[in-house]
């Protein structure tokens, strides 16, 4: 394929991970509008909310199977459209179960784009022979960040219908255009680190091959699942952590998990020179560690300035690790791959939230933060544990 093919293929790529961040924090600000309009306590709230994720998991190994039938950009554009229409739904419910229903189909977009969009972003890595997943990755924060300051601006002049709907119009327009860019360049042929199946010469070695290239999957999803516990409890514990535990105030609780998701956004942008100069295992072993470090400081810290430093440091320390995981879970597996890490990687946010708030009623808050650190430390470990498998 020509460079300036593959140059147009990542800058739509780059656009369609971008969009995913901004539909997705643009809907995410409007929460509390919405429950108000649906009248919902907190906990069915929260059990509507779960339509997400569930919508997303149900969704993304069935993902995977359409990118191999269809190819990977025929089905990121149409999940492109799907999210930017299923995002107008959830101010036009008026119950909770109501606003359940349209989050499993808002969730499954969501989920079925991402598998899409990061196996096609796995084959191009492959083609480029660079190390650039990070890169889209810092897109879509980059993307959510955008959105969410977007949305924090109109809240107060845009009602949620038609502030939601002015991202459906947004979404489909981008759609238009990335998506009319991305169907026009054939996909490069996938690298993969196994053989394809059907080409071992030797049928029955094949059995433990697949059952080995699964293993390293599910390794690799592990790692993502340690990630995205700790992106999942950071954005949903450490304003509160910050202002009953460190007497901070409101506007400076908010703080904690904005440093965070900068910190995280600046190591996805320099994440492909870190994977140059370092490689895959020595960027996970570090990222792993120097999150479980900051994590701790962040938790433990006696001051507001050193727990926000920690976050940060928490929050480079996380940046790769998601990426990376995913891409060598597509290097080794295509599609399938990408979905099975995609997965437990979403299980790991899904996970994350509720298990702190058990932890923090059990012990306390600080005690329960120092899961992540724990989790961080753990992806280390494994991918310490696993150099050598990984590597053949």
């Amino acid at each position: 394929m020509p460079d300036n093919s593959l140059t147009r293929l990542r800058i739509a790529l780059t656009v369609f991970f971008a969009l995913d961040g901004f539909v997705f924090a643009g809907w995410v600000v409007r929460i509390p509008a919405i429950k108000e309009q649906t009248g919902a306590s907190a906990s069915a709230l929260g059990l509507a909310l779960l339509g997400v994720s569930a919508g997303a998991v149900i969704t993304m190994m069935l993902t995977g199977r359409l990118c191999r039938r269809y190819g990977t950009h025929r089905v990121t554009v149409v999940c492109a459209v799907l999210l930017s229409l299923s995002v107008a739904l959830p101010p036009l419910t008026h119950s909770a179960p109501a606003l359940g229903a349209v989050l499993l189909v808002f969730g499954a977009a969501y989920g079925s784009i991402n598998v899409a969009f990061n196996s096609a972003a796995v084959d191009l890595v492959g083609a480029l022979r660079r190390p650039i997943m990070p890169s889209f990755h810092a897109a879509f924060s980059l993307g959510g960040m955008l959105g969410a300051g977007l949305g924090g601006l109109v809240a107060g002049d845009l009602s949620p219908t038609r502030h939601l709907f002015g991202l459906t119009v947004i979404g489909l327009l981008v759609t238009a255009v990335a998506g009319r860019t991305l169907l026009r360049i054939q996909p490069p042929e996938p690298a993969r680190d196994t053989p394809r199946h059907g080409s071992a010469p030797h049928p029955p070695d094949t059995t433990p091959a697949r059952t080995r290239t699964r293993g390293l999957v599910i390794t690799f999803g592990l790692i993502a699942l340690c990630t995205a516990y700790g992106e999942g409890a950071l954005a949903d514990w450490s304003a509160l952590h910050l202002e009953h535990d460190l007497d901070a105030t409101p506007g400076v609780a908010a703080v904690g998990y904005s440093s965070f998701a900068l910190a995280m956004t600046i190591g996805r942008l320099t994440g492909t020179r870190l994977l140059e100069r370092l490689g895959q295992t020595r960027t996970l072993v570090g990222g792993g560690t120097t999150a479980a470090l900051g994590m701790l400081l962040g938790a433990l810290a006696p001051s507001v300035w050193a727990a926000l430093l920690g976050f940060m440091i928490t929050g480079l320390g996380l940046a790769n690790l998601f990426p990376v995981a995913v891409e060598r879970a597509g290097r080794l597996a295509g599609p399938d791959g990408v979905a099975i890490a995609s997965t437990l990687g979403y299980g790991g946010m899904l996970l994350g939230p509720p298990a702190i708030g058990f932890m923090a009623d059990w012990f306390s808050l600080p005690a329960a933060l120092t899961s992540v650190a724990a989790l961080a430390a753990t992806a280390a470990v494994i991918a310490a544990l696993t150099r050598r498998a990984a590597a053949g």
